[in-house]
């Protein structure tokens, strides 16, 4: 990242495959390391058989990615002319480097993403269509996070739902795998 903290991903490509393939990624703060193969062909099915190289990113600060985690992290004025900063981050960055990445780094791509998600990694895909990479040709954020205050799964018109909460797997005392 811009920031030098290096973020967690699986990244999985089909072994048959012939010519330029092009990405589908998916950033979650829900921890990736069961992405395998059996994972991706039985939830993708479609995409799987129609030949897509898959990339599962933790987020910034989840799991085994460096950094804070900051949820549903506000958008940095990084592209303000009045920014001190050039490196300030914020999904919109986060997403824009690890594409740059991807398109660099792993042969045998065609130079095109899809970004996928659903609830929270619908919210970060979302992000994506925010001052995206030239090689983004595709988002799709289905259900996603946008409002947690007034209907969604940590408040409910206002009220905090702590038991909710506390057992989807946000609660401080769940500890973070060190990034490796």
């Amino acid at each position: 990242m811009r920031d030098s903290v290096k973020l967690h991903a699986i990244i999985l490509r089909p072994a048959d495959a012939g010519g330029p393939l092009p990405f589908i990624m998916q950033r979650t703060p829900y921890g990736v390391d069961e992405s395998n193969s059996d994972y991706i062909n039985s939830r993708y099915t479609e995409l799987a058989q129609s030949g897509y190289i898959f990339v599962m990113e933790d987020i910034r600060g989840r799991y085994k990615s460096g950094g804070q985690f900051v949820m549903m992290r506000p958008i940095a004025p990084h592209h303000s002319p009045t920014s001190a900063d050039p490196k300030q981050i914020d999904e919109t960055t986060d997403t824009y480097d690890t594409v740059a990445w991807l398109i660099k780094n792993i042969p045998g791509n065609s130079g095109r993403v899809g970004v996928v998600g659903v609830s929270y990694p619908g919210f970060l895909a979302a992000e994506a269509g925010i001052d995206p990479h030239p090689a983004v040709k595709a988002i799709s954020p289905q259900a996603p996070m946008t409002d947690v205050w007034i209907g969604d799964d940590f408040f409910h018109n206002g009220a905090f739902r702590q038991a909710t909460t506390m057992c989807s797997g946000w609660s401080p005392a769940r500890r973070r795998r060190s990034p490796s």
